[in-house]
C-alpha cells in the first residue's frame, strides 16, 4: 500500500507541475508622452524598422555605385562604343572607371552604418529593443 501512496504522490506532483500558469496581468497604459513613445518604440519594433531601412537605403546607394563606376565599364572593355560614363574617372584603354561617386558612396555608406551603431548602442542602453 506505501508503494501506491508513493505512485500517488508524485503523480500529483507531476500534475501540479503540468498545470499552466496563471497569465500574467496586463500592463497599465503608460502615463505621460515620453512614456507612450517608449511603450511605442518598444511595442512595435520601430527602431529595428528604421535601421534596417536606413541600412537598406545607403547599402542601395553603395551597390548603385558599383555598378554605375566599376562594372559597366568593365563591361564597357568587351563591347566597343560604350564610354565616358562618369566624370571623376580612371582611363584603362579608353574605358572609363568612374572612382569618385563609388568612393563617396562607400565613405557615406560607412558614416551612416556607424551612425545607427552608436543610436542602437544607446537605444539598448535605455532599454529599447
Amino acid at each position: 500500500m506505501a508503494k501506491e501512496d508513493d505512485m500517488l504522490e508524485e503523480l500529483k506532483k507531476i500534475r501540479t507541475l503540468l498545470e499552466p500558469k496563471p497569465a500574467p496581468a496586463a500592463r497599465p497604459a503608460p502615463k505621460g508622452l515620453w512614456a507612450e513613445f517608449m511603450d511605442f518604440i518598444s511595442k512595435y519594433k520601430v527602431l529595428g524598422l528604421a535601421v534596417g531601412f536606413i541600412m537598406g537605403l545607403y547599402l542601395g546607394n553603395l551597390v548603385q555605385a558599383l555598378v554605375k563606376d566599376f562594372l559597366l565599364p568593365a563591361i564597357g572593355l568587351a563591347i566597343p562604343g560604350m564610354k565616358d560614363m562618369a566624370t571623376y574617372a580612371v582611363t584603362v584603354m579608353s574605358q572609363v572607371f568612374g572612382v569618385g561617386d563609388f568612393l563617396v558612396a562607400l565613405i557615406t555608406f560607412i558614416i551612416v552604418a556607424f551612425v545607427v551603431f552608436l543610436i542602437v548602442k544607446v537605444a539598448k542602453r535605455w532599454g529599447m529593443e
